[in-house]
């Protein structure tokens, strides 16, 4: 497992995927990237490398070993059938190209034949229209290997801070009738597992939100700190994990706040994410923790807007690749 390639899913061929793959490759050297392939359309990342002006060789590779063997070349696609280049111009045919490469990419990486699976952004209105009925590419893996979505912990890190969502992809308003003292408690444990088998942190410590302003102010403000929040933390603590809270979100993520703790436990999802994506715009990875494999992928979405104008920048699947290689050495090291 140790001297296998990094498995990258291209992402929906219309969005900035193809080029960053391209990009990433072009900085591997400068950056000191471990070796990785791409799984998709040979012609698809061949025509984003041109169309970026990226001067990386983009050549087809029959498996994950040759792939490692000729990284040094550029960039090698495990190719899985002809596409058009066509950014900003998603449709059904990119949409069922995307799929198909995350389902090889995450094959390749549950048979251990890849090192770790890194997912480039996908449309999900898009993916659903070709057979895709999961909410997410989380729930997609998890699915692949026979976790169970709610055991799929999603967690945003990058340099400045890591955060974990216990509800993500819902209405603001349903946040309160779906927290649980249980659902709190199953992630925060897979998030501590995790950063100890992952990260190489022994004994990671929780900082836990309250969902409320102030924490709930005693009950002024709203129970769910009291009496749904802090019980969460006391069974945490009972089962030795460092955990404090709930603790009020506002004052969570200046810097002296964030020397204490390794990641924050947030309610809802613009409690995690606005943070991450102030502190850590262009570096920060989506990582599921609670999977037998490594995934990770960079925060950010297809950007149709930007594709093929050379704007996007690599820094997040730059990031991704990196933080994929390190969370595998710790895991398998």
């Amino acid at each position: 497992m140790g001297t296998a390639p990094l498995a990258l899913s291209m992402g929906d061929p219309a969005g900035i995927g193809p080029e960053l793959a391209v990009a990433a490759r072009a900085l591997a050297g400068e950056r000191s990237l471990p070796p990785f392939f791409a799984v998709g359309s040979r012609q698809i990342f061949a025509a984003a490398a041109q169309a970026r002006g990226a001067d990386v060789p983009v050549f087809a590779v029959q498996s994950p070993a040759e792939a490692a063997a000729r990284f040094g070349e550029g960039l090698p696609v495990i190719d899985i059938g002809e596409g058009i280049y066509a950014p900003g111009r998603p449709d059904d045919a990119g949409a069922a190209l995307a799929l198909a490469s995350l389902a090889r990419a995450t094959a390749l990486v549950r048979e251990g034949r890849a090192a770790a699976l890194v997912t480039g952004p996908i449309a999900k209105n898009l993916l659903a229209r070709v057979g895709f009925d999961h909410p997410g590419q989380t729930e997609f893996v998890a699915a692949a290997c026979g976790i169970a979505p709610e055991c799929a912990v999603m967690m945003l890190a990058g340099p400045n801070l890591r955060v974990v969502p216990i509800t993500v992809h819902v209405a603001l308003a349903h946040v309160p009738q779906m927290l649980t003292t249980g659902l709190i408690t199953t992630r925060s444990t897979i998030a501590a597992t995790a950063l100890a088998a992952d990260f190489g942190l022994a004994h990671p410590r929780l900082a836990v939100a309250g969902l409320n302003p102030h924490a709930g102010e005693a009950g002024r403000m709203g129970h769910e700190d009291s009496g749904v929040i802090a019980p969460a933390v006391a069974a945490l603590r009972a089962a030795g994990i460092d955990a404090r809270g709930p603790l009020p979100a506002d004052t969570m993520f200046h810097a002296a706040a964030r020397a204490t703790y390794d990641v924050a436990i947030c309610m809802y999802h613009d409690q995690a994410l606005i943070p991450i994506k102030l502190l850590d715009f262009d570096d920060g990875v989506n990582v599921t923790l609670g999977l037998p494999i490594v995934r990770t992928s960079p925060d950010h979405g297809t950007a149709f807007d930007i594709a093929g104008t050379g704007m996007a920048r690599p820094g997040a699947t730059i990031a991704a690749l990196r933080m994929a290689a390190a969370c595998a050495a710790h895991r398998h090291g």
